[in-house]
């Protein structure tokens, strides 16, 4: 599955100041101007010059500023593109050959954690690859969750998904939402919001939210039943440690561990591992 194309124009985005997103990510990150400018070197009347517009500041300043304020590689490129500058990060479909090498790592990764499930998803949950232990479990849901763009939070909690077989469905739903959330408010995504508005408005389950129940009060663990078997998970994700491209920083790998003998037991039984690449 691809992800958004590149992004290339230097003209301005309509309605969309340098000013504005400074101002917008300094408040989100709860700096104020005297902070940023301790932090970067850059002169409070300079910083605030820039968010009056009275001052045009070089792609680097721009850089430097946003850098400071931990603004993600998406939106560090429309604050370049509101300056008037090229943007600083590519973003190119995970299929580009210039990924390759960011593709097979990733498959190597879910192959190698056969039979257990791991799955790659962008930065909305929309997956990208998976290995044989996650078909194990989507074979569950309604086929019609499974047409692509496949999404696994949206075939997680949805009703006609994996949610009538989640046994903890209430406590696991809870995580899953709080985690979307603070994502969504870390980036400032509004298509990350708007998903979760749209998870939070499925039917809510019954039944208390246990916290820690079956995690030994260390994780939140997805419990599955399937059929006569209950399958208990402990979900681990993973991200690219230095990226320089939107979708390779974008792109994170959740791999389920089992947490108990019965689910290794069950998943060696049950995924037929993938063949190997013969490349």
């Amino acid at each position: 599955m691809g992800i958004v194309t590149t992004q290339t124009e230097t003209t301005r985005p309509s309605g969309e100041t340098l000013g504005d997103l400074l101002r917008l990510w300094r408040t989100r990150r709860r700096y104020s101007q005297l902070a940023l400018s301790s932090e970067t070197g850059i002169s409070t009347r300079h910083i605030s010059f820039v968010e009056t517009g009275r001052a045009r500041p070089s792609s680097e300043m721009i850089l430097r500023l946003a850098s400071a304020l931990d603004v993600p590689p998406r939106d560090q490129n429309r604050m370049l593109l509101s300056g008037g500058f090229a943007p600083a990060f590519p973003e190119r479909p995970l299929a580009h050959e210039d990924l390759e090498a960011a593709r097979t790592a990733v498959r190597e990764v879910l192959v190698a954690h056969e039979p257990y499930p791991a799955l790659a998803v962008d930065r909305l949950w929309n997956v990208v690859d998976a290995n044989a232990g996650v078909a194990a479990l989507t074979a569950l849901a309604s086929p019609t969750l499974l047409e692509p763009p496949v999404n696994a939070l949206r075939l997680t909690l949805h009703p006609d998904g994996l949610a009538p077989y989640l046994v903890n469905l209430p406590q696991w739903r809870e995580s899953v939402l709080s985690s979307l959330r603070r994502g969504a408010e870390a980036r400032g995504d509004a298509e990350m919001f708007a998903l979760h508005d749209e998870l939070a408005a499925y039917e809510r389950p019954g039944g208390p939210v246990e916290r820690g129940a079956d995690g030994g009060h260390v994780f939140v663990p997805m419990v599955v039943r399937v059929g006569d078997d209950v399958l208990t998970f402990l979900s681990i994700i993973s991200t690219f440690g230095t990226p320089l491209d939107v979708t390779v920083e974008e792109l994170a790998i959740e791999t389920f561990v089992p947490a108990d003998d019965a689910t290794r037991r069950w998943l060696a039984t049950h995924v037929r591992r993938t063949a190997p690449d013969p490349s």
